[in-house]
């Protein structure tokens, strides 16, 4: 579909907002930036904790006759993940429309993403594990991946990461919207796929046999009613978040002698490029959200295999997921404090100490777990440490982006939304799939075997490398980018450059 045509669809009346507006209000806040996105991104939040258990347990992408494709399959789909970011940043930069310029992306990204989590799911063969048409699973598998996660996903994810910096110029509600915006994705991880999913969903997404071990065909059956849930939840919470939102920004632009969409990609990536604060903000992004994926992705592996508890359990699957919600739960309430706490703090201390100071008490805490990384209390305070020190990071980081974007149409004269949001997208997006793939060749490479009673040692090592140590390696390097990151000093200054301009 052409940027024509979907200006043409989002023009109709049956897609005008419901908000009506001048200024940011409770029913623009409550659903369209908090339960449509939490809605909207469970899919995705399940598939982190669980698809690559999903490919390795119920389809046997680890065993040997799939040779290296489980493990080349994330990383190699990740090239498409960026470009599929990349030019949904650019579409949305080209596109103006009464209802916005990202608005219409979240409309078109219904039927795609809901065909993707379909398709999913329905692997030929997908239940048998000795069937000869690996061939055809492979590429059904590929296709279907990437038709979410280099399609669907970024499509969605660009514009609704978007939404934020083109609701209001009010900094208070703009902080407000961008902790609400991040509440909504903790909420979907945390409460959905950590705590909720794990001890309702587990025994039922991954059947155990009267042997002990995965009943591939009974999981492989579950597996597709959840995917044919989980689609109808995504395109209405996707909706939700459309009709309950509203770019101001972009309406403001549309009345302006010199529109954006006169400007080039290239320019647009000349004036974010030289930015130091932009480089910042992004590069704080790919190393705190690296650590966070890869140690989401691995939760469900670790809690299975690493303590023993589950492994001596007659239903392991039904105990691993009671400890896996426990420990959702646990590590989720700090999150959900922070839904409150996050904004006054940042106001407080400023939004760079706030999250750079909590940063060092994350750090400083996950050491907790290695006094004995088999025992699930000792690792539990590990967890809620963490948990504590990435409040502001969760909730605020968000609102400093919105400060760089302001920043960067103060000096140069026009927004670059569009492009900051689809390296933005990429990175969040793509390390999703990246992390799928680095936990793969941690476990395919360090002997992880679905079928055995216990792991070996080499297997368990990958476990704890992924789930307690990558993330505190981002941690370090998110300090160390952040420590002179000062563009809130231009706050005020910015926005009168901007005001002035408007009215010339």
């Amino acid at each position: 579909m052409s940027v024509a045509n979907i200006a043409r669809t989002a023009e109709k009346p049956v897609f005008k907002t419901k908000i009506k507006t001048e200024d940011v209000k409770i029913k623009e806040m409550a659903l369209g930036y908090f339960a449509g996105p939490l809605i909207a991104m469970m899919a995705n939040s399940i598939f982190s904790a669980y698809l690559t258990r999903y490919y390795a347990d119920v389809l046997g992408l680890t065993a040997k006759q799939f040779g290296v494709f489980s493990m080349l399959l994330p990383v190699i789909s990740t090239f498409f993940v960026i470009a599929g970011n990349l030019m949904a940043g650019r579409l949305i930069d080209n596109t103006r429309t009464s209802a916005g310029k990202a608005r219409p992306y979240l409309l078109l990204a219904v039927p795609v993403m809901i065909a993707a989590i379909v398709l999913m799911f329905l692997t030929p063969g997908g239940d048998n594990i000795n069937s000869t048409n690996n061939m055809i699973k492979m590429i059904w598998i590929a296709i279907s991946f990437n038709l979410f996660y280099s399609i669907g996903y970024p499509m969605y994810y660009t514009a609704h990461s978007s939404m934020v910096a083109l609701s209001t110029r009010d900094g208070d509600k703009r902080g407000l919207l961008a902790t609400l915006s991040n509440a909504s994705m903790v909420a979907a991880a945390g409460v959905g796929a950590s705590i909720l999913v794990p001890v309702l969903l587990q025994p039922f997404m991954f059947v155990t046999g009267s042997d002990g071990t995965i009943d591939r065909v009974a999981s492989y059956q579950n597996w597709r009613t959840l995917g044919i849930l989980l689609a109808i939840l995504t395109g209405l919470g996707i909706l939700l978040e459309y009709y309950f939102t509203r770019e101001r920004i972009t309406e403001e632009t549309q009345s302006q002698s010199v529109t954006e969409n006169t400007i080039s990609g290239k320019m647009h990536m000349h004036a974010c490029m030289k930015e130091k604060y932009w480089w910042m903000a992004v590069l704080f992004i790919l190393f705190f959200q690296m650590g966070q994926l890869v140690k989401n992705t691995s939760m469900s592996f670790y809690v299975r295999w690493m303590f023993d508890s589950v492994l001596a359990s007659e239903s392991p699957e039904a105990a691993s997921g009671a400890l896996m919600s426990t420990l959702g739960l646990i590590g989720g309430l700090p999150s959900a404090v922070g839904m409150v706490i996050a904004w006054p703090l940042a106001r407080k201390l400023g939004k760079k100490r706030a999250i750079v100071m909590g940063l060092i008490l994350s750090t400083a805490g996950g050491l907790v777990s290695f006094i004995n990384i088999h025992h699930f209390g000792i690792v539990c305070a590990g967890v809620v440490l963490k948990a504590i020190g990435i409040i502001p990071a969760q909730y605020v980081m968000l609102a400093v982006l919105s400060d760089v974007l302001d920043h960067l149409e103060a000096k140069n004269g026009f927004r670059s939304d569009g492009f900051t949001m689809s390296i933005y997208g990429a990175t969040m997006v793509g390390l999703a799939v990246l992390s799928m793939g680095i936990v793969n060749i941690f476990l395919g490479s360090m002997g992880y075997d679905a079928s055995l009673i216990a792991q070996p040692a080499s297997a368990q090592t990958g476990m704890m490398i992924a789930y307690l140590c990558m993330d505190m390696l981002g941690f370090v390097l998110s300090i160390l980018l952040l420590w002179k990151m000062d563009v809130e000093k231009y706050i005020e200054e910015d926005q009168k450059i901007i005001s002035e301009r408007r009215t010339v």
